[in-house]
């Protein structure tokens, strides 16, 4: 079923298979429309909550291209999930035309995120917001943020102990949320900022294994029985990095008042240009606005980035050859190189490609709705069905990545893939604010630890991808020993 109750149905048009803006084809026979995966509503929402990999990898099988499905908590009704680029190009290229991306879709994260962030807000203020950040992630701010991600990377990797086992997944965490903080906020070591990043860091692992996620996909279990019960220990933590952001934005607007009203123009960060800016009508954005917009920036910019360089130290240590040929490429460079040298490397680019290929963090693009009738790769689809690109199953596609279980950063040599073959940040007018970043922090982060010390994992077993809130992280972190620098 659509969102607005009706039975997606197969079109006659004489361009099946295509994408096809032309609503007029006449639907045919019932076992044409759109399945839905096997079993009951229930069991496959505990099984997409619980184990979300399994659940995909059996609609890929059951339901290849399309299919429906009302279990996922986006919308009010059913949503239709495609993982064919050719859909999703179709879907993702129409913003404000044929679909809307309607911020509140993405409630599921208000508790994170507030409501008033750039991922909540919808059409013009999403546009506004989205052009007023995107700056702070583009062009000459990567090479400022460029040796700063390499030094506090070689900072942290140094300071592990050695010949010990641990999930390099913290490390990752710590290297991604000293980074966010420092572009977020300016800030370097101060006891105000130890205790924001320490609180983030144990909110999101309030909700980071598959059961504990729960909470934000069931209502129900968002209910504050006090200070032990799961959701009031997360009201708490949540209650806490409030204080510290709030009394942050404060003290900010107190040197500005102080200073007659001017921003401190030597302030680099984020916060103090969202403090400058101003709307069309000359309002500076509440405190409200400017929480969410920094707790957006804090879960969304360290949270996926994290997992993402965990995975790459997982596949470059599980297979010695692509560790050889990266390290022969990062010895090129010296020890000395420069950071936007290192991120331009070839071989290094394909390893972070297919790492987000093999291993995506996000499994779905921003939901999508139609605001008119639509005809899709030979689907009618009423106006106000939801629509969502699944990145997981994109990256999974044999058509497009023959032997996609294996890992091998050349098909990234060999071959170019389109913006919705490949889509790991999503695309369109939700396209992740960040990407330019989370790309150039991966690469950096990931060439440091390799080229300047000696990693090994601490035992050969699979990592598998779990649910860590609403992305997929490895199972146990990636259990890792530093043996040493090289």
């Amino acid at each position: 079923m659509s969102k607005s109750g009706a039975i997606a149905s197969k079109s006659t048009s004489p361009s099946d298979g295509q994408p096809n803006s032309q609503p007029d084809s006449q639907p045919v026979s019932v076992e044409n429309q759109l399945k839905k995966p096997r079993g009951l509503t229930l069991f496959r929402r505990l099984e997409w909550v619980l184990s979300p990999v399994t659940y995909l990898e059996r609609t890929k099988t059951d339901t290849p291209d399309f299919f429906e499905e009302d279990t996922l908590g986006f919308g009010t009704g059913s949503t239709v999930i495609t993982s064919h680029p050719e859909a999703m190009q179709y879907i993702l290229t129409r913003d404000r035309t044929t679909f809307s991306a309607p911020g509140d879709f993405n409630r599921i994260l208000s508790p994170f995120l507030g409501t008033q962030s750039v991922i909540m807000l919808s059409d013009q203020q999403h546009k506004v917001r989205r052009q007023l950040l995107t700056p702070a992630f583009h062009g000459e701010r990567l090479t400022v943020y460029g040796q700063l991600i390499c030094d506090l990377t070689k900072e942290l990797a140094g300071a592990l102990p050695k010949n010990q086992p641990l999930p390099i997944r913290q490390l990752t965490q710590k290297i991604s949320l000293q980074v966010i903080s420092q572009i977020v906020f300016g800030f370097t070591d101060g006891p105000r900022s130890k205790e924001i990043m320490a609180t983030l860091a144990a909110a999101a692992d309030s909700v980071g294994s598959p059961a504990s996620a729960a909470l934000l996909f069931f209502d129900g279990l968002q209910r504050d029985l006090g200070p032990w019960s799961p959701w009031g220990k997360f009201l708490r933590k949540r209650q806490k990095i409030d204080d510290l952001v709030y009394a942050e934005i404060r003290d900010r607007a107190a040197e500005i008042e102080k200073d007659g009203g001017k921003a401190n123009s030597e302030r680099t960060d984020i916060l103090s240009m969202l403090m400058a800016s101003r709307t069309e009508d000359g309002e500076a954005l509440s405190e409200q606005e400017l929480r969410d917009e920094l707790m957006a920036l804090l879960f969304a910019g360290h949270e996926t980035t994290a997992s993402a360089m965990a995975w790459a130290m997982y596949w470059i240590h599980q297979l010695p050859d692509v560790k050889e040929k990266l390290l022969a490429e990062l010895d090129q460079l010296g020890p000395e190189a420069d950071p936007m040298a290192i991120a331009q490397l070839p071989y290094l680019t394909a390893v972070c490609k297919e790492v987000l290929r093999r291993s995506p963090v996000a499994m779905f693009t921003f939901p999508r709705t139609a605001q008119e009738p639509v005809d899709l790769m030979g689907y009618r689809f009423p106006a106000e069905t939801t629509f969502l690109g699944c990145i997981f199953l994109t990256h999974q596609r044999e058509d497009l990545y023959p032997a996609p279980k294996e890992f091998r950063p050349e098909r990234f040599l060999e071959s170019k893939f389109s913006p919705y073959e490949f889509i790991p940040f999503g695309a369109g007018s939700r396209r992740c604010v960040g990407e330019a970043l989370a790309r150039y922090e991966m690469k950096l982060a990931v060439a440091s630890m390799v080229a300047n010390y000696r990693f090994e994992l601490a035992d050969q077993r699979p990592e598998n991808p779990v649910r860590r809130g609403v992305t997929l992280t490895p199972e146990r972190g990636v259990p890792m020993i530093l043996k040493g620098t090289r």
